[in-house]
């Protein structure tokens, strides 16, 4: 089986420790509570742009960013598709049906990934990558140099 490929973007600042969880820790975010540590990545490179383009304000889309490929085998992932999710996991801003998915998957340790559909793109996928789990250290992460939002986006 061949490995399943992600991307995530991160702004240059923190490209140190866009794998730690932290953000999510402190910020929260669709799938986690503040205090429940994950990684967000993207199936598609073009995904991972557009989830930077709704969570940042215009002014600072011009902002240096490392993008990442990221790696992992398909047996270090669960996946819940569309059919499976609640009434409102979608919503904005984010509800706490959404939240208690991810966070209830952190805390089982029951995979290193977790597949979820993208509330942007709803036939695209969200990985969810748990930082404290035994086998995050098989995931390969390789930083693939700079990223730049083209300027037309707004």
């Amino acid at each position: 089986m061949a490995d399943i490929i992600g991307w995530r973007i991160a702004k240059q600042k923190h490209a140190r420790s866009a794998f730690s969880g932290e953000g999510a820790r402190i910020f929260e975010g669709r799938w986690n509570s503040a205090g429940a540590r994950m990684v967000y990545c993207s199936e598609h490179l073009s995904l991972a742009a557009l989830e930077i383009l709704v969570h940042t304000q215009p002014v600072t889309i011009r902002d240096k960013f490392r993008v990442f490929r990221v790696s992992w085998g398909g047996k270090m992932m669960a996946t819940i598709d569309l059919k499976e999710l609640p009434k409102g996991w979608n919503a904005q801003p984010p509800s706490s049906s959404s939240k208690n998915i991810g966070d209830e998957w952190v805390r089982s340790g029951r995979s290193a990934v977790l597949a979820v559909p993208s509330v942007i793109v709803p036939s695209e996928r969200t990985f969810l990558l748990n930082p404290k789990h035994r086998d995050f250290g098989k995931i390969k992460i390789k930083d693939t140099g700079s990223f730049y939002l083209d300027p037309r986006l707004r």
